[in-house]
């Protein structure tokens, strides 16, 4: 009886690392469906605040909020990610993209949106693989999640003044939905239960959530696909950017832990943190609460993210720590 009890759950535990390995693949995936089928994927756009919320969920399950109280003893890693992640890459995102998009505030927008947005929760798997600080990854993750309703808003009401017209308060009360209230009872559940609810429901709730990225991904990639034209060199300029930004975004995380003189563990934790962003979220946002093309630079930059940060993490960081990346 135990060993049949235990072999659904290995089996989700198989199939979820095959879906981690395979993230890169999927999310371009949604992205294609999403622009190849609008019609099929726009259906799924009154319950994309329910998937995403799941996902949220799905990762916050394996927060611990006893994390945050070592992370306060030596705050300097979480102060040195606040400041790059929310402070100087938006300036620089705003200023660059200001030069090269000056008479495009929409897509300007765009790309500030995309740089206010929490740290991906893909970032603790990257810092797993790496062999960086678990518990400091998951202590930003968590903070950054509480904190996005307000900085969120914050930033781009700050960076963008009268630019763009928004509803930052249904944008706080947005994220409040889709990543704060997941994120607490995650973590609530998690407390509470010693982390008996997360090993007992995880194995198969992970799997689940990384489908529910990819229907994410289609959904708000249906809401833009005509926008999205192969033969319009626009599109291929907001696309070379993203990559660009997205390469200077690690960049900046590197520089971050090394000027910060953290240990090696610490820098490649903040070398992810920062060069990851919840792009889900920024796609979700630019759809719902910003103007005409706005939401592009979130889906054009979503599509190779991940591969970016696995070029990124080989060309700054080394070969990977060990052999075991399951």
């Amino acid at each position: 009886m135990e060993g049949s009890s235990k072999k659904p759950v290995e089996i989700a535990n198989r199939v979820n690392r095959i879906l981690e390995r395979a993230i890169p693949l999927m999310i371009p995936l949604g992205v294609a469906l999403g622009v190849t089928l609008p019609m099929v994927f726009l259906r799924l756009r009154p319950f994309i605040p329910w998937l995403f919320g799941t996902m949220t969920f799905a990762g916050a399950l394996k927060l611990r909020a006893r994390e945050l109280g070592k992370a306060a003893s030596s705050p300097l890693p979480l102060i040195l990610f606040l400041v790059t992640a929310h402070v100087v890459l938006p300036l620089v995102v705003l200023f660059l993209c200001r030069l090269i998009f000056r008479n495009d505030p929409d897509i300007v927008s765009g790309y500030v949106l995309l740089y206010a947005v929490p740290t991906a929760v893909t970032g603790f798997i990257w810092v797993s693989i790496y062999r960086g600080d678990p518990a400091l990854s998951l202590t930003v993750i968590l903070l950054d999640s509480v904190l996005a309703p307000i900085v969120v808003p914050g930033t781009v009401r700050l960076l963008l003044r009268t630019s763009v017209n928004l509803d930052t308060t249904a944008m706080a009360l947005s994220l409040a939905y889709i990543i704060l209230i997941p994120t607490v009872i995650g973590v609530a559940l998690n407390e509470v239960s010693s982390g008996k609810i997360p090993s007992l429901i995880g194995p198969y709730l992970n799997p689940f959530s990384k489908i529910c990225i990819t229907m994410v991904v289609a959904a708000n990639s249906a809401a833009v696909a005509p926008r999205i034209r192969p033969d319009n060199p626009r599109v291929w300029i907001i696309f070379f950017v993203c990559v660009a930004l997205s390469s200077l975004g690690f960049i900046c995380g590197k520089l971050s832990g090394f000027l910060g003189k953290l240990n090696k563990e610490k820098q490649i934790t903040l070398f992810f943190a920062v060069g990851l962003r919840n792009t889900s979220a920024a796609m979700t946002l630019g759809i719902e609460f910003f103007p005409g093309s706005a939401a592009l630079p979130a889906v054009l930059g979503i599509v190779f993210q991940q591969t970016i940060a696995a070029i990124m993490g080989r060309v700054l960081l080394g070969k990977i720590g060990g052999s075991d990346r399951s």
